[in-house]
């Protein structure tokens, strides 16, 4: 399917080209007398960049995330930290952090507002006390369990919906592909 390099669906941004423009934006890339939508940006190569691409589609898979899962207040971070402690029980923070490409201070700050939510707990490990294993509550396994639902009946099944099986299964190779391999 041909890219169309020369504009976006949304307006992403007005440009201002003359004096007139920047005195109403309403006017910018038109000629005295036209009236317009805001003109879109022009993309060009960025429209053809993988990384680009991804970080557009990442942004969208995250608020359709949130806007399903709102009525538990998790962050995509939270909720795999949730299901690899559910999967993983007893595992340190250094383990999970790692799994999930999350630098430690910034885990542990999850943690600490997890944690306070009464979601996990962090347990001082018995075979090396300078380290604590990770566990989750009875709450947390409600929350998670509830999350997982919501999941599942709205976000995923709107992203299958949009894919389809096949299309599904490809795009889940081909990351799993750029993440494994670069």
């Amino acid at each position: 399917m041909p890219v169309n390099r020369n504009a976006t669906k949304p307006a992403i941004s007005k440009t201002a080209n003359n004096k007139d423009a920047m005195a109403d934006p309403a006017k910018v890339g038109k000629e005295p007398g036209e009236a317009s939508e805001a003109a879109a940006l022009q993309l060009g190569e960025l429209s053809e960049l993988l990384g680009y691409a991804m970080k557009r589609a990442q942004l969208k898979v995250f608020e359709d995330f949130l806007r399903c899962v709102a009525p538990l207040q998790l962050t995509p971070a939270q909720f795999s930290v949730l299901l690899l402690l559910d999967r993983n029980p007893g595992r340190n923070q250094t383990e999970i952090a790692s799994t999930l490409g999350i630098l430690r201070p910034n885990f542990v700050s999850m943690l600490d507002g997890l944690e306070s939510r009464g979601l996990c707990e962090r347990v001082r490990s018995a075979s090396d006390r300078r380290s604590h294993i990770l566990l989750l509550t009875d709450k947390g396994r409600a929350v998670l369990a509830r999350a997982k639902k919501l999941v599942a009946t709205k976000h995923e099944a709107r992203l299958n919906e949009l894919l389809g099986p096949a299309n599904r299964v490809a795009l889940l190779e081909m990351l799993a592909k750029i993440a494994g391999e670069l």
